[in-house]
């Protein structure tokens, strides 16, 4: 076979041949010796209608195939292109078949050729793309895409993209070669001449690659030494701010278009003086402020001048390599003398180097995605500095399997080892100690607080980003969860016959472990704990089941909620839970009995013991969190809920732990211990007010400053408030006619805005009410509907597919309230169907409400009022994003107006025009307004 490769791609009436779906178009490119020789493009007669969303997607009418011709009339042209080549396509799977299904259906034969499928070796040899959909990688790779779902012009694209990762394939080192090699057989391309040639390139190849290394046979990126050097302010503050902010300043030099925002250098002012006088202070900066530079800027002028380092908090550590990656660089523009930065996430998003190459050698069983995720990650350890997972997207379950690799399973290691240099944890927190802003997240944050900080470089000044969020994070690491598929996964990593058992690879690779281990006494030991843990789970679904539906609410995932006080439970199926739980513990105390032996055989080395004890620990944590949640005495400061997949797997069981007040906590542990905490969101208040916020994380109110930036934008000017006064009052009984009158506005608004609308629920149940009934009344040919829960993606996948498509609305609750940034013309509509307050049998909020009522406090005023009100203001943020943004926020419930408390979310947000008037009236003032 000669070095021909052909690309197809095909644009069809729907998914699947298997539904009667035809193609319609073919078009198909070869490359012969690197180069483009010849093209093919026709349309092709389905003899059906093409369905009116392909037509929106491709362009291609009926009109376009009516006098086409059919499939059987350029079957054998088409295959007589394919003769000793390679068939090339974007997601091989989908055109092969189509083009197979064809064949076979004509009386043809069906191409046999190896394939390549470019989505496959994209992700190998890509890793840190953005995206691997055509578009995506043709915008990352810089190859030009004027038409896309068009055969030819996506069949030229994909052939780009080929020669492109031909040559990506030609620059990788020989050890990595060789593990692909072995590799290869699991893949869904025929790769294996390309890598077999590029290793006997290799082979007698002199040259060495200055910026590769190996470590363990494999090829990583060669770390490059930094130098430490000592810097020096020789400028005051004022200076500084000005030489930045001010006319001819840096900003002004090096941003585009740039205009002064005063409020952002007040924020770096107030940051600055709770510095200099060792306050803490909350500051809320409303949307256009330019936060983060205005916190950065005296964060490093303070760690820098007074060599002492400043820690910065964000909620996620998605927030957290956004600031390293896009606000650090240009910081680094403006700012007059140099600074360093360190990034620091918790351990199990470092890859361990040992961990990695063991788990290569071991391929029994290895399914697709963990072989595809072996692939990535051996081309990604050639480029990457962090050795931060993050960096790139891996395949679904290919997270289980880093579950495994990652530095998380290291143990302590030695000084002395060779592996402690090639640790990318070690490297990162060494960063850390040497750094003057240290950038981690609030849950790591909140795990060194939990844990006498012991996991983060000491610091004594620190900025909270999205403080909002900081109470919750925290209580979550001063609490405990468990639930079943953590407890099955950490004790399947210990069973000797478990699929991918790190256990059983132990034994079987030192048979000599086994004179001292009792197999046969574990086996029935282990046994009996996953029996005990699929029973526990499935007693504690069930038990929730039969609980009084009173008892009971709903997650805004629609996971169905249960509150539970050990002491007043009392049942007979409530004691059997206990006895379960407590026999459960008993049964993996005994497996780490039997492991504990192995720890101390002279013969063991210190990686195999470290890792041991690493297992022992993940055994002893489930005994720790059963006991805390079943078999310790109760007490009012914690609450405790479980959790259940209502129409799940009958042990889809999650279980939680909290303490009910965190300000005591935080008080104590946090602010008394530290000098100067900033704690900034764009929602800390309520009606200007920051009691809510300060008594709620325990700030000590005579060491606190507080100040509020307002927004630059002309949100009157920008923004119309509207309320309906005729919708059905859902509080008697008729959320079903107020689902439709949501339902019926949302269509509405959509024929005003061409779609481009975010819709907030309260309740994952209102929103799947308002889906369905969405889906039988609205043209599904002109609107895109996506709803969360339902539609397949994670949150950022469904933002990316609601831009993407035109007239699309979107259906969000939960987090969609917040951090969904969506400027420009994608979103002009806003639609909040009820205020968000948290319902009143929501475990968490039940047992602060009692704790409240307990020392005479009002529930609602001190609690679920404030809540409510800066989830509001999160959500009504999200609909102006820039100074252009323009649109309309439609608030579904007249309480906003009607009830008392009303003003308390008109008066928090900024001065808008408000209208509450009927629905027809608010709809024509609509259309006028656009």
């Amino acid at each position: 076979m000669n070095s021909k490769y052909v690309v197809i791609d095909l644009e069809t009436t729907g998914h699947s041949p298997a539904n009667s779906d035809k193609i319609i178009e073919a078009g198909i490119v070869v490359i012969e010796d690197d180069s483009i020789t010849e093209e093919f493009s026709t349309f092709l007669n389905p003899n059906m209608a093409i369905p009116s969303f392909i037509t929106n997607l491709t362009g291609i009418t009926d009109d376009d195939v009516r006098h086409a011709p059919i499939f059987h009339d350029k079957a054998l042209e088409i295959t007589a292109l394919f003769e000793n080549s390679y068939l090339i396509a974007h997601n091989v799977a989908f055109d092969l078949g189509f083009l197979n299904e064809e064949l076979a259906l004509h009386g043809f034969s069906q191409l046999n050729n190896p394939v390549i499928d470019t989505v496959e070796l994209a992700r190998i040899l890509y890793p840190h793309a953005p995206g691997f959909k055509l578009g995506q990688l043709a915008n990352f790779l810089q190859i030009k895409h004027n038409a896309p779902h068009r055969a030819l012009t996506d069949a030229r694209v994909t052939a780009e993209l080929f020669l492109k990762l031909k040559e990506k394939l030609q620059t990788l080192p020989f050890e990595t070669i060789t593990h692909l090699l072995t590799l290869e057989k699991g893949l869904q391309s025929d790769l294996y001449r390309q890598l077999q040639e590029q290793k006997q390139k290799l082979l007698f190849s002199t040259q060495e690659v200055d910026t590769i290394e190996t470590f363990r046979g494999l090829a990583i990126k060669k770390q490059a030494q930094k130098k430490q050097e000592t810097i020096h302010v020789d400028t005051s503050f004022g200076h500084y701010l000005d030489a930045i902010y001010e006319a001819n300043g840096s900003m002004q030099k090096h941003m585009d278009h740039y205009e002064k925002r005063s409020g952002q250098r007040e924020m770096s002012e107030t940051v600055y003086d709770a510095f200099q006088s060792q306050n803490h202070a909350l500051v809320e900066a409303e949307t256009g402020t330019g936060k983060t530079l205005a916190y950065l800027l005296p964060a490093i002028y303070e760690a820098v001048s007074k060599r002492k380092r400043i820690l910065v908090s964000t909620y996620t550590t998605q927030l957290q390599s956004q600031l390293l990656d896009d606000e650090i660089p240009l910081i680094r523009r403006l700012v007059p003398f140099p600074f360093r930065v360190a990034l620091l996430k918790g351990r199990q998003h470092y890859i361990s180097l040992e961990k990695f190459e063991r788990a290569l050698a071991y391929e029994q069983d290895d399914n697709y995605d963990i072989i595809l995720t072996k692939a990535m990650i051996l081309v990604w350890l050639t480029e990457t500095e962090t050795g931060d997972i993050d960096e790139i997207q891996l395949p679904s379950s290919g997270y289980l399997f880093f579950k495994q690799v990652s530095s998380d399973m290291e143990g302590a290691l030695d000084p002395s080892s060779p592996d402690f240099f090639r640790s990318y944890y070690l490297r990162a927190r060494k960063n850390a100690q040497q750094a003057d802003i240290l950038i981690t997240n609030h849950a790591l944050l909140c795990t060194d607080m939990a844990n006498d900080y012991q996991l983060l470089p000491t610091y004594e000044k620190a900025v909270i980003d999205e403080a909002h969020h900081f109470e919750e994070t925290a209580a979550k690491h001063f609490g405990a969860a468990l639930d079943y598929v953590c407890s099955q996964n950490i004790l399947n990593q210990v069973g000797i016959t478990s699929e991918n058992s790190w256990l059983g690879r132990l034994l079987a690779d030192n048979p000599e472990f086994l004179e001292v281990f009792r197999a046969e006494k574990w086996n029935a030991m282990f046994t009996n704990a996953k029996q005990e843990t699929d029973d526990l789970f499935r007693m504690l679904f069930q038990y929730v089941l039969e609980q009084r539906q009173k008892d009971k609410s709903l997650s805004d995932i629609g996971r169905l909620q249960y509150r539970f006080d050990g002491e007043k439970e009392g049942s007979r199926q409530w004691n059997t839970v206990i006895e379960m739980a407590a026999r459960l513990t008993y049964y993996i105390r005994d497996l780490i009995h039997l492991l504990s032996p192995l720890t101390q055989l002279k013969t063991i080395e210190a990686d195999l013991e470290e890792e041991l004890n690493k297992h022992i620990e993940d055994l002893q944590s489930i005994i720790n969190r059963l006991e805390r949640l079943f078999l310790t005495k109760e007490t009012s400061q914690e609450v405790k809920w479980i959790e259940i997949e209502a129409h799940g797997a009958k042990n889809a069981v999650y279980l939680y732990c909290e303490p009910v007040a965190m300000a005591p906590l935080l008080q104590d542990g946090f602010f008394q211990q530290k000098e100067s905490i900033i704690l900034t969101s764009a929602t800390l208040t309520m009606r200007n007010s920051f009691t809510f916020m300060q008594n709620r994380l325990g700030l000590p109110g005579e060491k606190v400053m507080t100040a509020k930036i307002k927004s630059p934008f002309s949100y009157e000017n920008q923004v119309q408030l509207m309320v309906p006064d005729d919708f059905p009052d859902i509080k008697y009984g008729r959320l079903d006619d107020f689902v439709e009158a949501v339902s019926e506005a949302i269509i509405s608004m959509a024929h005003i805005t061409d779609g481009r609308m975010l819709v907030l629920f309260t309740s994952y149940d209102m929103l799947k009410k308002a889906y369905y009934l969405l889906k039988e009344t609205i043209d599904v040919n002109q609107y895109m509907l996506i709803a969360q829960g339902i539609s397949s993606g994670s949150r950022s996948r469904l933002k990316k597919n609601f831009q993407t498509f035109d007239n699309s609305i979107l259906l969000g609750t939960s987090s969609f309230w917040e951090g969904v940034d969506i400027p420009g013309e994608d979103l002009s509509c806003v639609m909040i169907a009820r205020l968000p307050f948290q319902p009143p049998n929501h475990p968490v909020y039940e047992a602060k409400s009692n704790y409240l009522q307990e020392t005479g406090k009002n529930p609602f005023i001190e609690l679920a009022l404030p809540d409510a009100v800066i989830r509001f203001k999160q959500g009504f943020g999200r609909l102006i994003r820039s100074a252009k943004d323009r649109g309309i926020v439609f608030v579904c419930d007249n309480r906003i107006k009607k009830a008392r408390y009303g003003n308390y979310f008109l008066d928090s947000i900024p001065g808008v025009p408000v209208t509450f008037d009927s629905t027809q009236a608010i709809l024509e003032k609509a259309e006028e307004w656009f």
